[in-house]
């Protein structure tokens, strides 16, 4: 817990001198508005006793230093709003870069498990509850407790009998704000609920809209939408009925404190206990501590909130990438591609089934090798293994005679090109995604790149050619053309290994037929694993594994598999 605090509190280090400013205004602010009742109770205690002339050129005086001291309440009020929100997001600012950095270190074995809204979360409205609670938490416990016990110990010295019956009311306060503060915390914890239930839905239903449509089910989405737009609702009358009392209550509650101290008063005043003037500086102080009770309680809810959302930012910034480079990481300028799967196993989860079984593999550099099976078979496993988004769990793999795992991470990566089936596609325009496979790429590499993937062609007769927007995750162009963009994203690359993920099984013949022919291209000269669905596209491969729950089950040509008549002649045959 100490740790915790302890990290926490160190976000202010980078903006100590704005923390310490804003403290300081806090503490000026909260001073002014304690001073200024205490310069009223002068003037209609003692300036007015004094003679006309004399009177008013003090009371002048005393209004232009009132006056002066408004102009600097107004000033701690905006520094603190302005460079105390300023603070608070670049402390949010640092969070979120250190949250986004981390996740881009943990491996798939992490993502596997976690659904994208709830990691998005923690990166926007949970940082923001963080930083409110930084920024807004330590200005408001200090503005609060100067103004609080700096009228207590004002309003003693002026009278102490009507000090204790306008403080009697502070546990009636408390206890009723902290009542409904919690009612209202539930009810608000609901809304979230709510409206993340709205998102979701509204998310699935215009992500799936072109199955919504071609089922002629719009009507069925509009009603689970307006079903849950009703349960919005609902949970939205519950929290607005406890706002209602909560605000309409310490409303109430303020305003029975003026009417006691008034009544309590001015019986003083008529049994000579007490002045006017004095009546008069009590009623300018209730505010000042009622107003403080008021921001500790709603503290407590934004102390609840920012810690809770703090925790769960640790619970990811805690999770340790499980694929690391090796203390003794060598670094890997060129590979050649001679890949050995010695003996490897694998399984994603412990309390799950093997799903790769000492597994022997020698893939000499440059070969072309073919992987087919099953679905569920793990021939995409296998190749995961190579790039190192898992790990084995035993055995070992050697690329040039070398564990892969000790080998720099970023260059074993920089030497394999993954072209998938489902290709990711950014909201950015033609040149940039493709130039994403080498960022620091030239305009003319790009297009050589799209060149050779057979993809200039298409790209040419496009409105605004390279620089044509495809829209949320290529949403404008065919899976062909997507596809062809992945494979100049590859070629642009120029890695020594390739992994093709049954990259043409969702495409029609013509389109099937263009990307064979880029996927070759590509293919020549490089070590390359094609994991292949539709057996046709690798007749001419001179060597197909079939992999099996077995493992390895058998290996040749097309021609000698089918002669086998085994495990390959089956699937063959299926297809």
């Amino acid at each position: 817990m100490e740790h915790r605090w302890k990290r926490l509190v160190g976000y202010y280090k980078p903006y100590l001198h704005l923390f310490f400013s804003d403290m300081l205004f806090a503490i000026l602010g909260a001073g002014v508005t304690l001073a200024i009742p205490l310069i009223v109770r002068y003037i209609t205690t003692n300036v007015i006793t004094l003679p006309g002339e004399e009177a008013l050129q003090i009371i002048l005086r005393l209004g232009v230093v009132m006056v002066a001291l408004v102009a600097l309440e107004c000033f701690c009020n905006f520094y603190i709003a302005y460079f105390g929100h300023i603070m608070g997001a670049k402390i949010e600012h640092d969070m979120r870069n250190e949250i986004f950095e981390h996740y881009q270190r943990l491996s798939f074995a992490f993502f596997d498990n976690q659904k994208v809204g709830a990691l998005l979360s923690r990166v926007t409205s949970d940082l923001f509850d963080i930083s409110e609670l930084l920024h807004h938490g330590p200005e408001d416990i200090v503005i609060s407790l100067i103004k609080f016990f700096g009228s207590f110990v004002i309003l003693c010295q002026i009278n102490g009998t009507l000090t204790a019956i306008t403080f009697a009311f502070v546990p009636v306060i408390v206890l009723y704000a902290l009542f409904f503060n919690k009612k209202m915390k539930r009810a608000f914890k609901a809304n979230r609920a709510r409206i993340a239930d709205i998102n979701s839905q509204i998310e699935d239903s215009l992500s799936g809209v072109r199955a919504v449509k071609s089922f002629g089910n719009e009507a069925i989405e509009i009603r689970k939408f307006h079903e849950g737009n009703e349960r919005f609702v609902e949970s939205k009358r519950r929290s607005y009925w406890y706002m209602g009392w909560y605000n309409s209550g310490l409303g109430a509650l303020t305003t029975m404190v003026t009417i006691v101290v008034l009544v309590a008063g001015a019986a003083l005043i008529t049994g000579t206990h007490m002045e006017v003037t004095d009546l008069v500086t009590f009623l300018l102080y209730i505010n000042n501590f009622t107003e403080p009770v008021r921001k500790l309680v709603n503290f407590t809810e934004q102390f609840q909130n920012g810690y809770s959302g703090y925790e769960r930012f640790l619970e990811i910034m805690d999770v340790e990438p499980d694929i690391v480079d090796a203390p003794d990481a060598v670094p890997l300028a060129q590979a050649k591609g001679d890949i050995v799967f010695d003996n490897v196993s694998f399984r994603y989860e412990e309390k799950q089934d093997t799903v790769l079984s000492h597994i022997d593999l020698h893939v000499h550099a440059g070969d072309y090798v073919a992987i087919v099976g099953s679905s569920g078979g793990g021939k995409t496993t296998l190749c995961s293994l190579i790039p190192r988004f898992y790990d084995v769990d035993g055995g070992r793999i050697l690329l040039d005679g070398t564990d892969i795992r000790g080998i720099r991470l970023k260059d074993l990566r920089g030497q394999i090109g993954i072209v998938q089936q489902d290709v990711y596609l950014f909201a950015e325009n033609i040149m940039e995604n493709i130039r994403y496979g080498r960022p620091d790429a030239t305009d003319e590499e790009v297009i050589q790149a799209a060149k050779l993937a057979n993809a200039d062609e298409f790209i040419s007769q496009l409105p605004d050619g390279y620089l044509t927007d495809i829209g949320q995750r290529g949403v404008k162009l065919s899976g062909g053309q997507k596809q062809r963009l992945s494979i100049a994203r590859v070629f642009l690359k120029n890695p020594a290994i390739l992994i093709f993920d049954e990259a043409t099984s969702a495409l029609d013949n013509e389109s099937e037929k263009i990307v064979q022919e880029s996927m070759e291209a590509l293919a020549k000269g490089r070590t390359t694993f094609v994991i292949a669905h539709r057996l046709s596209t690798i007749r001419n491969a001179k060597r197909i594994l079939v992999l099996t729950a077995k493992g390895i089950e058998e290996e040749g040509t097309h021609e000698e598999l089918l002669a086998k008549n085994g495990a390959y002649a089956k699937l063959y045959r299926s297809r």
